[in-house]
């Protein structure tokens, strides 16, 4: 994406996740905070590869400036609550009448419209209302809060990346800008698809943890070893559940039961039972010779020294602190992870932004 500009109006979660993947990606993102707002620069993560102003989008001045900086982008993403950009005299309506050719992306929980758009909120809430929350967790138990990896970083900043990528396809050859909505509500609505597809089919159970792979399932959930750690279990097919039994030295089992819901309940006491007699070591010793979908639970804070993200730079270490590395790969285009957020001020991007627009660097504009 280099010599792709955009700008990214200050925010939290979802706007900078996704506005750092496509800094990863090569594009020049500038990003613009109200004045005292520190995002925890530069120390976040999330803020990485790109450069940070404040500017004061209620003075005049500075919003004539910023205008000018979205006049001379390709993308704008912003995250405010429907109705904000507009009061600001930022809105789209504004922006693609100067720059028929931009991409504005609007980062929301909720979307533009609907009964709880101009509702605050946050990931377990989207997760809550799109019927996702409610598929997570154990039988008998309240749902479970998966971090806020879903809603935010799932269902807003990827689909947010995906949206903004397409619209860019778009312009290339309709010469056109456009508005992204992207909710999180939405984007995490997505991730029901196979399980919304098993219910109609009469293959899933509407209670949590009651199904092949929401732990209901011995073959499919983790378990506890003898020094205090755990193994993840995936055995989902006949052959890796036979494996898997044969791993633990439980052969008297009959695999040919692995989806009889009666001898679950035994059958996961047995597995816990053998997990529990091994250190977590030894278990990943068993299971590197037997392909049964079985590995160690790594703890977030040894990421560096697991072999096969060390090879493949999964995660780096930039001044002594770990951080995730660049995703995805490309055969012949070679993303990177930029470094810390670099402060600037409005003037002088509006300096080196204002000499050349997007015409000016080689996007289609249809003829009137």
């Amino acid at each position: 994406m280099s010599g792709t500009r955009i700008v990214e109006f200050g925010g939290i979660g979802p706007g900078p996740f996704g506005a750092m993947i496509l800094a990863d990606m090569g594009a020049d993102v500038l990003r613009i905070d109200r004045p005292g707002f520190s995002a925890m620069a530069p120390d976040n993560v999330l803020l990485r590869g790109r450069r940070r102003l404040e500017a004061d989008l209620k003075s005049p001045v500075d919003r004539d400036k910023v205008l000018g900086l979205c006049d001379n982008a390709d993308v704008v993403i912003e995250g405010f609550r429907p109705g904000v950009m507009e009061r600001l005299g930022l809105g789209p309506e504004v922006c693609l009448e100067r720059n028929p050719g931009l991409v504005y992306a609007r980062m929301t929980g909720w979307g533009q419209y609907g009964p709880y758009a101009s509702v605050a909120g946050h990931d377990i809430n989207y997760l809550a209302i799109a019927g996702v929350l409610d598929t997570i967790g154990r039988s008998g138990e309240a749902p479970v809060v998966p971090l806020n990896y879903v809603a935010d970083y799932g269902g807003g900043g990827m689909f947010l990346v995906a949206g903004v990528l397409a619209a860019l396809v778009d312009r290339s050859v309709s010469g056109l800008g456009q508005v992204v909505d992207v909710a999180m509500v939405d984007g995490s609505a997505l991730f029901l698809s196979d399980v919304l597809s098993r219910y109609h089919q009469g293959r899933w159970i509407p209670e949590r943890g009651s199904n092949p792979y929401d732990s209901g399932a011995p073959y499919y959930d983790v378990y506890r070893t003898l020094d205090g750690k755990y193994m993840a279990v995936g055995a989902i097919e006949a052959q890796f559940y036979r494996a898997l039994l044969a791993g633990l030295g439980l052969m008297d089992i009959d695999p040919s039961l692995q989806e009889e819901r009666s001898a679950w309940a035994e059958t996961r006491r047995r597995v816990s039972d053998a997990f529990a007699s091994r250190t977590q070591a030894e278990w990943s010793s068993v299971f590197a010779e037997v392909e049964a979908c079985v590995t160690p639970v790594v703890p977030f804070t040894r990421l560096a020294e697991e072999p096969h993200l060390a090879e493949r730079r999964s995660y780096q270490a930039v001044d002594g602190a770990v951080q995730p590395g660049v995703a995805p790969r490309f055969s012949r285009s070679q993303g990177r992870a930029g470094g810390p957020v670099v402060e600037t001020d409005l003037d002088e991007a509006y300096a080196g932004w204002t000499g050349s627009g997007p015409a000016d660097r080689g996007l289609d504009t249809p003829e009137a």
